[in-house]
């Protein structure tokens, strides 16, 4: 992949964390891939493993929106330095982070996600307690 194709397909690949399409946006993993985040430091691995969690997520967090701010091609993929919004209980937050991508025949074989997540989990926990009171 050249500079502009690995740009275009990280874009491509961003964009399908938006919407709750878990099976589109695991299409751009290999079978076998592992996946480590804030909230899975030890990786999931396969699609079997990563498929619910992906699930979850992307339900809760239908509406957040994701872009590349810089991709830097490497050996074997790129870092890539993306800014998310994030709209929680009627608060929007902006979150900036890097993920390790791995690249492997045009599917991402490993993917390493590093951001604090602090906001993110301050405004669910604002939430939940925003449905108690409601219910």
């Amino acid at each position: 992949m050249n500079e502009k194709e690995l740009f275009q397909f990280i874009e491509d690949w961003l964009s399908h964390w938006t919407g709750n399409r878990p099976n589109e946006l695991l299409e751009f993993y290999t079978e076998d891939a592992i996946y480590i985040d804030p909230a899975n430091k030890e990786g999931l691995k396969g699609k079997k493993e990563i498929r619910p969690y992906f699930t979850k997520l992307l339900g809760f967090y239908q509406d957040w929106v994701w872009k590349p701010i810089d991709v830097f091609p490497t050996k074997k993929g790129a870092v890539v330095k993306w800014i998310c919004t994030i709209p929680v209980n009627g608060e929007t937050f902006e979150e900036i982070g890097v993920d390790i991508v791995e690249i492997t025949d045009g599917k991402i074989g490993v993917n390493e996600v590093y951001f604090d997540r602090s906001h993110m989990l301050e405004a669910v926990e604002k939430k939940r307690k925003f449905q108690k009171l409601r219910l």
